[in-house]
């Protein structure tokens, strides 16, 4: 559908709901778990979950770091210090470690922290959300873009638009004339004639 616009815009956690609330967006990317009353959510794919630690960390010689093995750090809950964004700041300040999905970390990524690999937590699952009410065919397209079908699969709604129907081929068999009066040339096949060639007499005759 190139026709219909697509505008997006960036949402932290605690508006990706409050966007398809007040209408502000049709549909909207988030975290889980939230809460679905009201809600269509499609499951979409796991983040690798990273701990951020100040540079010069131990962790910074690993590609990948066991949550059991940092189990005598101190580690900051993002939330509680206003977002990601803060929180990494006080982590550059080697006040503890912090979790975050990849994504995240890479996004507010900042000089002064390093990221590594996480072994051991559970992942976070990120899904598409929008109103149960407000399901039509741009949203019902999109969803099928998300989830991986082409602009050819059957199942998208452009696809199902019905085509225009071509106009029949005239039917020239047992018509009197085709083209310019003349009669339509019809192909013929001929059997051979097993006698050909044969003189009188030449078959054998069985005996009876």
């Amino acid at each position: 559908m190139p026709h219909v616009p697509l505008h997006s815009f960036m949402s932290d956690g605690g508006t990706q709901l409050s966007v398809l609330r007040d209408g502000s967006a049709d549909l909207s990317f988030v975290r889980l778990p939230v809460e679905r009353e009201g809600l269509n959510v499609i499951p979409l794919y796991e983040e690798q979950p990273v701990v951020v630690a100040p540079k010069g960390h131990e962790i910074t010689v690993f590609e990948d770091v066991a949550l059991e093995d940092l189990a005598e750090e101190n580690f900051l809950d993002a939330d509680e210090l206003g977002g990601p964004e803060m929180a990494l700041q006080v982590v550059a300040s080697g006040a503890g470690l912090l979790v975050l999905p990849m994504s995240v970390a890479r996004h507010f990524n900042t000089e002064d922290t390093v990221a590594r690999r996480l072994t051991g937590a559970p992942a976070t699952e990120i899904a598409l959300a929008w109103p149960s009410d407000a399901t039509d065919e741009v949203i019902e397209e999109f969803i099928g873009i998300v989830r991986g079908r082409t602009a050819q699969s059957s199942r998208q709604p452009s696809a199902q638009q019905e085509k225009p129907k071509k106009a029949p081929k005239p039917d020239l068999r047992g018509s009197g004339t085709g083209a310019g009066g003349k009669k339509p040339k019809v192909a013929q096949r001929y059997a051979p004639n097993p006698d050909k060639g044969r003189g009188r007499g030449s078959r054998k005759k069985g005996k009876r």
